[in-house]
């Protein structure tokens, strides 16, 4: 992997403790994390951040999981069946 795809800011996906939701934001905020998303009553929220931070989201109290958003692009509706 080059150094820019490293640089890159990617989609991520997080799970975290809805009864402490607030004070992870924050945490997460101060990681790096540009937050998209927010679902406090379900924990959840979406956002933005460079690839190498991403272990350093992981590490913060109270993320209880970190996925990469995934791209899916479907072919136009005139195309044939593939």
């Amino acid at each position: 992997m080059n150094k820019s795809s490293q640089s890159a800011p990617v989609g991520v996906i997080l799970a975290v403790d809805p009864d402490r939701f607030a004070d992870v934001v924050i945490a997460l905020r101060q990681a790096g994390l540009t937050i998209t998303s927010q679902q406090p009553i379900l924990g959840t929220l979406s956002g933005t951040i460079t690839e190498n931070r991403i272990p350093a989201l992981q590490a913060i109290d109270g993320v209880e999981s970190l996925d990469r958003e995934r791209t899916t692009e479907l072919p136009p509706p005139q195309s044939p069946i593939q």
